[in-house]
């Protein structure tokens, strides 16, 4: 254990240690209070929190718990050596920050140009464009970069299929703007693995392997491939699916290179891998820390002498978390997603502008998008620290843990054939689906809220309306699907929005609060939430209303709840739900509580409505 230096300062020095199973019995006595009897272990496990690929958050954690042989520095490495975990270079982000790459995806050159040089003028390091089919054409690349000063902004290319023609174009346009070819930076974008599991079409990789030649001889600050993890993220993965899809599309990358002729050394040089960065800010951070040392591990064992150079991370905020109404609390969410990517190591971040949801962005979601970092570089000064949650009992267990899991994913796609086969056999698909099924069903079930949208909706707030986004690449029945968590709330509030359109008022539910405010105030507030939820306005007044719902506290329910029940019936109410856990009550049909399946509940009050 580290001995601290005497600093004069003995605040707990009269105070003894308290011990590990001293808490335990505090524990104890605090679950007793609530009603339930554990204790010894069952009482610490009885405040974890099971998180998905079978891991666990701990309400403590000790210096026994880095994942670690020890708690001291050199236990857990240092910044910018092998295995990376604390960082990639050895100075982290203190000295400039990360770099702030600001995603294009327009089809119109001149738009695009307007967008890109206000974003450079205003606090965006290096643009990454969505060129071909789903973005500018490649033969308008210029265009789009006219007056972009191409040796101080690097460019990244998302051209999907189109790979070989963008980077062509782009190393073109280098050569015509006199830009030195070791002063270029960036990514070429090649990356025939991501585009088949986006779209299900095959692609060959000779051109990315010519691309990453050529970048290897004559364009030193160029990649010319990057390993995407969002369509596996995008499909619904898991934090260690998600890493262990990038490892086996990384590992058959370096095999295709080195089997070109290219050392393994150089071969890595040329990827760059893509995470996404969700709101979860520790599984963010312990999913990028232990991403680099799981490609360490790689590069060992691929023969790169001294573990190699660590793995470049270009972050990129979720689209999964964003959330269709209220997209304001994106803001919030893409905030927590920056600063975990930044702490977490990553060498650029993207923020997605909070109505990334909706459509393509407008120029105030663009300015929010880009300040998102400034504010935490330069107001929060979020980089002068290197590797802020390094050391970190939980930030170490939980890296250690999520790299093992990734690793054994990773383990089972190459016992499939590697990534190519795994995606070709619908294995990759298949436990992805399963994964995202679980999830499902911990959002319908409330267990993962949604701000704004299963929590606390606002069913008069004004849509936000966008220009749509250009059709992605799709083959028919092929690729991964992309999935939201708002996707089932989304189809309840849509059915609602076409109600009112048609009738001009939304579908109604009758809260009826039984006895003083005390006894049912929390059920009412609990219920409002959960039927907003579907998009069904609560209201006090009965007539009309053909369900209902009793609020109150479980006393006053064995006294009320069946006479109310029965006289909301013969006022015409045909279905009457009990906020609280299922009983025996004359006149109750159904029951919501906390944990019930909130998406099929609201789901049968539509029906029975008549709300199609």
């Amino acid at each position: 254990m580290t001995v601290l230096p005497d600093d004069g300062l003995s605040l707990a020095a009269e105070f003894p240690d308290a011990t590990h199973d001293q808490w335990q019995r505090l524990v104890e006595g605090v679950l007793r209070k609530s009603g339930k009897d554990a204790s010894g272990t069952a009482a610490e496990e009885a405040l974890s929190t099971a998180l998905e690929d079978e891991l666990t958050a701990r309400p403590l954690y000790t210096a026994g718990d880095t994942g670690h042989t020890g708690d001291t520095p050199a236990d857990l490495g240092y910044p910018g050596f092998a295995p990376y975990v604390r960082g990639g270079r050895p100075g982290g982000a203190a000295a400039g920050g990360w770099d702030v790459r600001q995603r294009h995806a327009r089809t119109e050159p001149d738009r695009t140009n307007e967008a890109v040089l206000a974003d450079l003028e205003n606090g965006v390091t290096s643009l990454w464009l969505t060129v071909g089919a789903s973005g500018v054409p490649v033969d308008a690349l210029a265009a789009a970069l006219d007056g972009v000063y191409l040796d101080l902004a690097p460019v990244a290319l998302d051209a999907g299929g189109e790979f070989d023609a963008a980077a062509r174009a782009l190393l073109r346009l280098y050569e015509e703007r006199g830009v030195p070819r070791d002063g270029a930076r960036g990514n070429l974008g090649a990356d025939p693995l991501g585009y088949t599991a986006r779209t299900g079409e095959v692609i060959g990789m000779a051109e990315a392997v010519e691309l990453a030649r050529l970048c290897d001889r004559d364009w030193p600050g160029l990649r010319a491939l990057v390993v995407d993890a969002m369509p596996y993220h995008e499909a619904g993965a898991s934090a260690a699916q998600e890493l262990g899809a990038s490892l086996a599309t990384g590992v058959a990358y370096l095999r295709a290179l080195t089997e070109a002729g290219l050392s393994v050394d150089a071969a890595c040089g040329q990827l760059e891998f893509r995470y996404a960065a969700t709101a979860d800010q520790f599984l963010t951070i312990a999913k990028l820390r232990a991403a680099r040392r799981l490609w360490a591990r790689v590069a060992e064992v691929s023969g790169v002498p001294d573990g190699g150079t660590a793995q470049l991370q270009h972050a990129v905020t979720s689209p999964v978390m964003m959330s269709r109404r209220d997209p304001y609390v994106n803001m919030l969410r893409t905030t927590l997603a920056c600063l975990a990517a930044g702490v977490g190591g990553a060498e650029s971040v993207t923020v997605l502008p909070f109505d990334h949801a909706l459509g393509l962005p407008d120029a105030f979601a663009r300015r929010i998008a880009r300040n998102t970092s400034t504010v935490l570089l330069e107001e929060s000064h979020l980089a002068r620290v290197i590797d802020p949650a390094g050391g970190s009992w939980y930030v170490e267990q939980l890296t250690d843990e999520l790299a093992h899991a990734a690793w054994s994913f990773f383990q089972e796609l190459e016992r499939a054939g590697g990534q190519s086969a795994a995606l070709a056999s619908g294995f990759a698909a298949d436990r992805i689906a399963a994964t995202w099924q679980d999830r499902k069903k911990k959002l319908a079930r409330r267990r993962e809220p949604i701000t704004g949208v299963s929590e606390f909706p606002n069913l008069a707030e004004k849509p936000v309306e966008r220009e749509p986004l250009p059709a992605a690449p799709t083959t028919p029945g092929g690729g991964l699907p992309r999935v939201r968590r708002d996707e089932a709330y989304e189809a309840l509030r849509a059915r609602s929005d076409a109600h009112l359109a048609a009738t001009g008022a939304r579908p109604k539910v009758h809260l009826a609060a039984l006895g003083p405010a005390a006894a049912h105030t929390a059920r009412l507030s609990f219920a409002a939430n959960l039927f907003q939820a579907g998009g069904i306005e609560p209201v006090d007044d009965p007539s009309g209303a053909v369900v209902a719902c009793l609020c109150s506290s479980d006393a006053l329910y064995e006294e009320q709840a069946g006479p109310a029940a029965q006289e909301l019936k013969s006022a015409g109410v045909q279905r009457v739900f009990l906020a609280g856990r299922p009983g025996s009550y004359a006149g109750v049909d159904d029951y919501v509580f906390a944990g019930c399946d909130a998406v099929a509940v609201l789901s049968s009050v539509l029906d029975h409505i008549g709300v199609a």
